[in-house]
């Protein structure tokens, strides 16, 4: 997978990329992520990025040339799956979408700022925008990274255990069962004896009735939202 991301603040990725799962990732060439400075595609001294609306209003609107110049340089060197813009009024992430994210090829991340970008790229370049929650962040940049770690996690060959994501909360439409590693007992706080019996069977059921019961109780409506 090659994931270009459009950005004003490239240096704000160097932590989530440079550590855990998307390095290892990236080290096994299973990955491949490039951060792109849109001010390098602007025309004048000052690499001016927005400008004011028209009709007025408060805050700058992210112009259009820039952004189209560097998506385009971008089209012209292969094709891409889609064009991605992290926006609060996208479609609200979901492990649905980032299964189907994490099969494609190539993607290019527009990550927004100020009031937006001008709406002509929105009709005209982007195939999908795509929201983390029903908040504002002050850029899209802490978003992106989101979207590319819970998409690239799921790529086989990037975690130890291949099965480990298909357990995850959502994958099936409920969250986790709860989990317990050693020791056994903590302060007279025990383990359940069911997972320490050694039948499979049991165990399995116990987890299934215990991800169901969590869900109804933290996350009702889960399998409508997934």
């Amino acid at each position: 997978m090659r994931i270009d991301i459009i950005t004003l603040f490239p240096e704000m990725f160097e932590g989530p990329f440079s550590e855990s799962i998307v390095k290892r990732a990236q080290q096994k060439g299973l990955v491949d992520i490039h951060l792109h400075q849109l001010r390098a595609f602007t025309a004048d001294k000052h690499r001016k990025v927005d400008d004011y609306a028209f009709s007025g209003g408060a805050g700058m609107v992210m112009m259009i040339r820039p952004v189209a110049k560097c998506i385009e340089s971008l089209q012209s060197e292969r094709e891409y799956d889609e064009v991605i813009y992290m926006s609060p009024d996208g479609k609200l992430l979901n492990q649905t979408m980032a299964n189907t994210l994490s099969l494609k090829g190539n993607l290019i991340m527009l990550c927004g700022h100020y009031k937006g970008i001008d709406e002509r790229i929105r009709e005209h370049f982007i195939t999908k925008e795509i929201s983390i929650g029903n908040y504002v962040l002050s850029g899209g940049e802490l978003a992106a990274a989101v979207l590319v770690d819970s998409m690239v996690r799921l790529i086989p060959g990037v975690l130890g255990d291949e099965t480990s994501a298909l357990s995850d909360s959502f994958q099936d439409g409920l969250v986790s069962p709860p989990v317990y590693t050693r020791p056994r007992d903590f302060r007279g706080w025990k383990v359940p004896e069911i997972l320490l019996s050694g039948n499979e069977r049991l165990i399995a059921e116990w987890k299934n009735e215990q991800a169901v019961k969590r869900t109804k109780e933290r996350r009702p409506g889960m399998r409508d939202e997934c």
